[in-house]
């Protein structure tokens, strides 16, 4: 989450709650939702074995979590289960060659060194093997804190300034090496490589050329400067690493008065930025001189991590809106299918289907199947007061579904270059906040974590009801379905959902206080970041209100969960310093060592010092967590 975008209130009335969320409690209430049918559809979603089953039945815990939860924290640290470490790989403002500049605290360091340095706010990061001793680590580096990157805390921008915030965005590409005493980042690694928010990048897909991609610097609109606010990530089969552009908007605006077009404004585009002051320095991002280039943003970018001279490739394919991650899978029939959250209150879940298949033998046949294939927006399907039922993949293309000129689309890259247009037209269920997607190692299921949505309830456009049944909904929740047939190509799906966060030590016999596998020992709140280890154990982290106070009391810094799919429990495995997001992971082959992302912390100079302690600037950082006696994460 961006240093601009707007939090969640600190409080919210625990008494006003609207009657059909009093309805849908009351059901809840009768069945207690994990807690007993429900339960069923835990195995009616997974064939897990008939001794996991009795092992969970009979122990009331799961066969796959083997470690000691963690209490909630408020400490300036990361805290990690008994048995387990948790160290510093890199952090903002590393070297990635030995003729760049070390970090200097207190903002000391020039454009030309972050240019060289690891970026700022790692989110979303892939482990690439190289061979049994070398990898690859492509990371995002979502936004810069303007109040820790500048002794003026961005009270006296300059050209400079600025250059050196674009130099923090987009992706580091690091190699690391295995030593005797783990993965360690390799300096003047043969890999590494910094992507920011002015590398060229090709366009590819069907908005490639259209007049919404056009600018003066591009008067053929298919070369791109650039990708910035890169949240979440995905990774193909083929190699390559899918970087995703989030919150673009913020990073426009004008000193002129201009006319905002209505698509424009659904993305969040005005003359007024988000804080950046990026169109004082540079025409680009002035919409004034150039009100085109906001549609060169929100995408899906395609880097190949084993080659630091190739070109990224923006994936157009995919749409355009406000992406958080790109969960790839290949389907039976050989289609790549992608998953795609929009991340704003009241936004889509969308799915990609290739048109060409996916060659395991000929690495170069994959190289732009991103570029053909059908998008797809989710509608959900539930009887009144129920938190399950069926759901439908509409197509969004072009000249159906009311797709047509009539209702302005004009062609299928505008319906891609204006996807949440789009999804409103063919009637898509607006969400709480999709953040990342995950799809099990070995079952046809897919969870999506649901962040939170202030605005729940509060409008026609987003009742409540479905898989979002709480208004005003500040715990966030963890959706899954099961595509019909086992198919992820298929039309349909069944869903239900996994959890509802929340607080049972302050709501009781509500909604508010969480499914029935949320208890005093494991609550949070805002699950974002999600994926699975190769065991099916799913690993959930949390960017949520950390305030510890009101509706969010005892739930202390955000943290990181692991969870059973099959039987629903979750226990608390690491928890991170002060004011800081957790978020990131992957791990090595071996699954002996988790790469986790603490992002921000000190945050709107909330007085963390980590992770370097002292009186030091805190520092986004990639931490490595490995178990003392060498063994598997979580096990």
């Amino acid at each position: 989450m961006s240093q601009f975008e707007l939090k969640d209130d600190q409080n919210h009335p625990r008494t006003q709650v609207p009657e059909f969320t009093r309805m849908v409690e009351q059901n809840l209430s009768r069945r207690r939702f994990l807690g007993g049918a429900a339960a069923l559809g835990a195995v009616a979603f997974f064939s897990a074995s008939p001794i996991s089953r009795a092992m969970a039945a009979a122990t009331g815990r799961s066969p796959l979590l083997g470690f000691e939860a963690v209490p909630t924290s408020t400490a300036d640290t990361v805290v990690v289960p008994p048995g387990y470490k948790a160290e510093r790989l890199i952090s903002w403002g590393d070297p990635l060659f030995s003729n760049v500049a070390e970090f200097i605290n207190g903002g000391g360091n020039t454009s030309a060194d972050q240019s060289g340095q690891f970026g700022d706010n790692n989110d979303g990061m892939s482990f690439f093997p190289v061979d049994d001793n070398t990898a690859i680590l492509a990371i995002n580096n979502e936004y810069t804190n303007y109040e820790l990157m500048f002794a003026h805390q961005g009270k006296n921008m300059t050209a400079d300034d600025v250059k050196k915030a674009q130099a923090a965005h987009g992706v580091s590409v690091i190699t690391i090496k295995k030593q005797a005493d783990g993965w360690r980042f390799e300096k003047d690694g043969k890999f590494n490589r910094r992507i920011n928010a002015n590398t060229p990048m090709a366009i590819g897909g069907p908005a490639r050329g259209h007049e919404l991609m056009k600018t003066k610097a591009d008067p053929r609109g298919e070369q791109a400067l650039g990708t910035f606010n890169n949240c979440a990530n995905g990774m193909t089969p083929w190699g390559t690493y899918l970087t995703c552009e989030e919150n673009f908007n913020g990073y426009f605006g004008s000193a002129k008065s201009v006319e905002i077009s209505p698509a424009l404004t659904r993305y969040g585009v005005a003359a007024e930025d988000a804080g950046y002051q990026w169109h004082k320095f540079d025409d680009r991002f002035d919409l004034a001189k150039n009100p085109n280039e906001p549609n060169r943003f929100g995408w899906v970018v395609e880097i190949d991590p084993t080659d630091p001279n190739s070109t990224p490739i923006k994936r157009t394919a995919l749409g355009r809106f406000k992406h958080e991650n790109a969960e790839l899978v290949i389907d039976k029939d050989g289609h790549a299918v992608v998953y795609l959250g929009d991340d704003e209150r009241g936004e889509h879940l969308y799915r990609f289907v290739s048109e060409g298949k996916y060659n395991p033998n000929d690495r170069a046949a994959n190289r732009n199947l991103l570029d053909k294939g059908t998008l797809y927006v989710a509608k959900f399907h539930a009887e009144e007061g129920e938190l399950k039922g069926k759901g439908e993949w509409l197509e969004l293309t072009f000249g159906k579904n009311g797709l047509t000129p009539e209702n302005g689309f004009n062609s299928q890259a505008e319906v891609l270059i204006h996807a949440r247009l789009a999804a409103t037209q063919v009637g898509a269920t607006t969400m709480d906040r999709p953040e990342w997607v995950a799809a099990h190692p070995t079952e046809p299921v897919v969870f999506c974590t649901l962040t939170n949505n202030k605005n729940r309830g509060t409008n026609d456009h987003q009742p409540v009801g479905g898989p979002n049944p709480r208004a005003e909904n500040h715990y966030g929740q963890i959706l899954r379905w099961q595509p019909a047939n086992g198919r992820h190509t298929a039309g349909e799906f069944d869903w239900d959902l996994f959890l509802l966060a929340g607080n049972p030590t302050v709501h009781q016999n509500s909604l508010y206080a969480g499914s029935a596998n949320i208890n005093a020992d494991n609550m949070f709140n805002s699950p974002d970041g999600i994926g699975f280890d190769q065991a099916g154990r799913l690993w959930v982290q949390t960017d949520g209100n950390y305030s510890n106070q009101g509706d969010f009391a005892g739930q202390g810094n955000n943290q990181m969960l692991c969870a059973d799919p099959a039987t629903g429990e979750i226990r608390r495995f690491l928890t991170g310093p002060v004011a800081c997001e957790i978020t990131g992971l992957t791990f090595s082959p071996d699954q002996k060592t988790l790469f986790v992302g603490v992002q921000h912390p000190g945050e709107e100079l909330a007085g963390s010092h980590f992770p370097m302690g002292g009186n030091s600037t805190p520092r986004s950082s990639v931490m490595m967590i490995t178990r003392e006696d060498g063994g598997i994460i979580g096990a």
